[in-house]
């Protein structure tokens, strides 16, 4: 298996799932095409920012939903004070990330 995108809703040309999950300001969706993960295939998600997790947690249960098991997950941001590593980790997956900024 290759590349496979999870994007905003809207933006894949072929037959999609979707997952919503909730903003600081409101909802949001992805979106992953429903053939792109292969039952049981072993996936490494990446993102480029873990802050509250919303939409990570909302890919691994896009993943999981297509048969998709994640390994790990990679950022090359984490907000540790937004608390999403937790999130992630309560659904079992490990989280890697490059660079950390504390803060609020």
């Amino acid at each position: 298996m290759g590349f496979v995108p999870i994007r905003k809703e809207g933006k894949l040309p072929s037959a999609t799932e979707r997952e919503s999950y909730v903003l600081e300001y409101g909802t949001a969706a992805i979106e992953v095409h429903v053939d792109a993960i292969q039952r049981g295939a072993s996936v490494l998600l990446v993102d480029d920012l873990v802050a509250t997790g919303g939409t990570l947690v909302a890919a691994v249960s896009l993943i999981r939903r297509l048969g998709g098991k994640v390994a790990e997950c990679a950022v090359v941001i984490e907000l540790p004070g937004l608390h999403g590593r937790e999130k992630l980790e309560k659904l079992g997956c490990g989280v890697f990330s490059l660079a950390v900024f504390e803060g609020d």
